[in-house]
């Protein structure tokens, strides 16, 4: 399987990227969670008709973009690097519910709604994303509701939850590094830059070695996702069920590494609250058990 960007992607993640760069800051950031939505409206408004990240998986017949699940990955995994509040996974996931198990009459109404952005609630077994009235969270950055009736979620959609959520884990690993190999550029200690020390060199290297891997993980997983909802065969539930548990399971260990290693290697300034270590931090905890523990997805590949 070929797991490549297109040249056509790259143009995608860099345009995501180009916009969030300029709206959504660390300040932007903490000011969106703050607010009864819990992220920007103009951001997401923004991103959907100058992007149209919302269309992205969404057939052409329902006023989508055509694509797949593919480049919703990529934009969650810039999402995810920014720490950007966003109601994407949700509106995924809803995406994908309607494809797979939604009736004509449904697709037609919901459907070109999701596409032009409107944020309606998904519910994950007994988590709901994106609720009228959400709980409180360890993340800020995500906005969560419970439900006393859980919803009879598919094996096959919770598969996709994960393989899209191992994207936003992918970009909370990547920033997490680039902000530990900033500070280590900056940081003097014995008369010394840190980065210049050779075992925190092999520190940093292996964080890079897991974001890798974890990327590569994430990517097979988010490409069979894609693979599933165009054709849903016996075979491709499968492979996605599998390939899902395996990103599930690598990229919340090693996300949970990889943050653990950019708080020590920050110091004591990364316990506190102004730095953005601590926002990193939280975001990859509380993805790593949104669909569960990472020991069972590894009891769902054995």
């Amino acid at each position: 399987m070929h797991f490549a960007r297109t040249e056509e992607q790259d143009e995608l993640a860099s345009t995501v990227r180009g916009l969030l760069a300029k709206r959504s800051d660390s300040a932007a950031v903490r000011a969106a969670v703050q607010t009864a939505l819990g992220y920007d409206p103009s951001l997401w408004q923004a991103l959907c008709e100058q992007i149209g990240v919302a269309a992205l998986a969404i057939p052409d017949e329902y006023d989508g973009f055509g694509a797949s699940l593919v480049e919703t990955a990529i934009v969650l995994e810039v999402l995810g690097e920014f720490l950007t509040p966003a109601p994407l996974l949700a509106t995924a996931l809803h995406t994908a519910e309607l494809l797979l198990h939604g009736s004509q009459d449904e697709r037609a109404d919901l459907l070109p709604r999701l596409a032009a952005g409107e944020v309606l609630p998904f519910t994950l077994g007994s988590v709901v994303l994106e609720p009228p009235e959400h709980v409180g969270t360890m993340d800020q950055t995500l906005r969560l509701g419970t439900t006393d009736v859980p919803a009879q979620t598919s094996t096959e959609i919770r598969a996709i939850s994960t393989a899209l959520t191992s994207a936003l884990q992918v970009g909370a690993m990547q920033r997490a590094l680039d902000m530990t190999v900033q500070y280590s550029q900056e940081r003097v200690q014995f008369g010394r830059i840190i980065g210049s020390f050779q075992a925190l060199k092999h520190r940093m290297a292996d964080m890079l070695v897991l974001l890798e891997a974890s990327r590569s993980a994430s990517w097979g997983a988010t490409a069979v996702a894609a693979a599933y909802l165009e054709d849903p065969s016996a075979a491709n539930a499968e492979r996605l069920v599998r390939l899902a548990a395996i990103a599930g399971a690598y990229c919340s260990d090693a996300a949970d590494k990889i943050a653990s290693e950019a708080v020590q290697l920050h110091g004591g300034i990364a316990i506190t609250w102004e730095h953005d270590i601590q926002l990193v931090f939280k975001r990859v905890h509380a993805l790593s058990q949104l669909n569960g523990p990472a020991h069972r997805h590894r009891a769902g590949v054995l």
